[in-house]
């Protein structure tokens, strides 16, 4: 017994670190870029609306890469002192995939990071602007390594067992393997929407306090455009990855659907309640048909069911239903709020600009067409995005279970042999430590957002910059 609460204790610690640590790369991933679009924004025009916007962003960039690289190294430990058994049977594939993120992506955004902070004035433009980009493709670099090592736990191929180790066959078979495109595209899209709402959320939030700035105007229409043009690409993407999951892992999207029985025509059930133990769904809300026309394209298409995967002796081979059927419906649901509010924000937006095409030149989005409920809806949704990466990534790695690297090793035989007290006592510590950071931390962007709008923000308007190197002459400390 005291194994079994080990071993619970264990996951849901790992499950809190790396659900605080992936709130940060979810945002840096993609603000790196969107910062990059400012800088050239800036010297492609010189207007100082985009370097204002590409100041008070980089600021929020710094502490969500700090906070990213700390909760990271955190987590690292976790194993060595909770996981031993993992580093013992893949670390020949594990290990290596972890060194190439160091040397590919970690160097190039701690070389680069400080002329990207601090470099304004002490630099030529065009080589703070070319920091700016290489620190943006090393956290995409950083994720591409992760990814690729979580997809092979998925769905790994290109190695062989020998005494009990796992050594590397094919490094392409390992790196390319069968779901980490979906995966990938899957985690940067999530990103980009992420930072999307964010900025969206955030310049709703100074509009609201009374900042009718052009670096408002700029970001609130950067961030709306952001969500409506990738919230379709998301869903599309979501399903080519739900066919990719159907085929190498059926027992989650069983478990993802609610699906008991094997059965022809599956219906989609919008909700109810799994009983594991009655093995069937309470006050069940279906679609007939819909789910084996989505995972199949075929209406009477076969989709297999959670009592399939039983063994013989009884043993459950499929991960635990519920948290897995919720947590695919959380997001789905944000995804679809996601769609909705974008979409109505740049109609919104589209229409008052088409109605003062003569007064708005040079605006795609008009923000004053926004409605005040709509400004005020976009400040909840700021942080959407963790909700739908986090629910996203519950739905993964609770649906990988009883496995932890698929059919190779479950998660019970790398869990270390501590006493669950232990592991009890850092749990709690964990988790007060990561409530005061992330509290303190969402508390920081609404002070940046507060003394923003106020105009009090430490930093002086006026700039200077060559035609040439677009440069500003103030140092972000001034």
């Amino acid at each position: 017994m005291e194994t079994l609460d080990t071993l619970l204790l264990s996951r849901i610690q790992f499950a809190a670190n790396i659900s605080f640590h992936i709130l940060f790369p979810t945002i840096t991933i993609a603000l790196g870029w969107v910062l990059f679009f400012f800088r050239l924004r800036f010297a492609q025009t010189g207007d100082e609306k985009w370097m204002a916007a590409y100041r008070f962003w980089v600021k929020i960039f710094a502490l969500s890469f700090a906070m990213g690289v700390v909760s990271g190294i955190t987590m690292s430990f976790q194993f060595g002192t909770n996981w031993p058994g993992f580093m013992e049977t893949v670390g020949n594939i594990a290990g290596p995939l972890l060194a190439y993120e160091v040397l590919t992506a970690f160097f190039l955004e701690a070389v680069f990071i400080g002329i990207m902070l601090f470099g304004f004035s002490r630099v030529p433009g065009w080589l703070h602007m070319l920091a700016t980009g290489l620190v943006a493709f090393g956290t995409t670099m950083s994720a591409f390594w992760i990814i690729v090592l979580n997809s092979w736990m998925h769905t790994p191929q290109g190695f062989e067992m020998i005494d009990g180790q796992a050594f590397a066959t094919d490094w392409w078979a390992i790196i390319f393997n069968p779901s980490m495109p979906y995966r990938f595209a899957h985690m940067m899209l999530a990103s980009f929407l992420t930072v999307g709402f964010l900025i969206a959320g955030v310049s709703a939030f100074r509009w609201i306090l009374g900042d009718r700035s052009r670096e408002v105007r700029a970001m609130l229409k950067t961030g709306v455009a952001i969500g409506a043009l990738l919230i379709p690409v998301q869903i599309f993407m979501g399903d080519l990855h739900g066919l990719n999951t159907k085929e190498y892992q059926p027992a989650k999207v069983a478990a993802m659907e609610g699906l008991w029985d094997t059965q022809q025509g599956a219906p989609l059930v919008l909700f109810g309640i799994p009983d594991e133990e009655a093995r069937t769904n309470h006050m069940a809300v279906e679609i007939p048909g819909l789910a084996s026309f989505i995972l199949t394209h075929h209406w009477d298409g076969e989709l297999t069911g959670l009592n399939d995967f039983i063994a013989e002796d009884g043993t459950v081979l499929h991960p635990p239903v519920a948290p897995v059927f919720w947590s695919f419906r959380v997001m789905v649901g944000t995804g679809l709020a996601m769609l909705l509010l974008s979409w109505t924000a740049a109609w919104f937006m589209w229409r008052r600009r088409a109605l003062h095409e003569g007064r708005i030149a040079g605006h795609w989005f008009a923000v004053e067409g926004l409605p005040k409920p709509l400004l005020w809806a976009l400040v909840p949704m700021a942080f959407s995005g963790w909700v739908a990466t986090l629910a996203g990534w519950y739905t993964t790695e609770i649906g990988r279970q009883p496995w932890l690297v698929q059919g190779v090793m479950t998660t019970e035989m790398a869990v270390a042999d501590v006493p669950a007290p232990m592991v009890m006592g850092t749990l709690v510590t964990y988790l007060a430590i990561y409530a005061a950071l992330l509290f303190a931390y969402i508390g920081v962007i609404a002070y940046l957002a507060r003394k923003a709008a106020k105009g009090d923000d430490g930093q002086a308007d006026d700039m200077s910059h060559s035609g040439k190197a677009g440069v500003m002459a103030l140092s972000p400390a001034e």
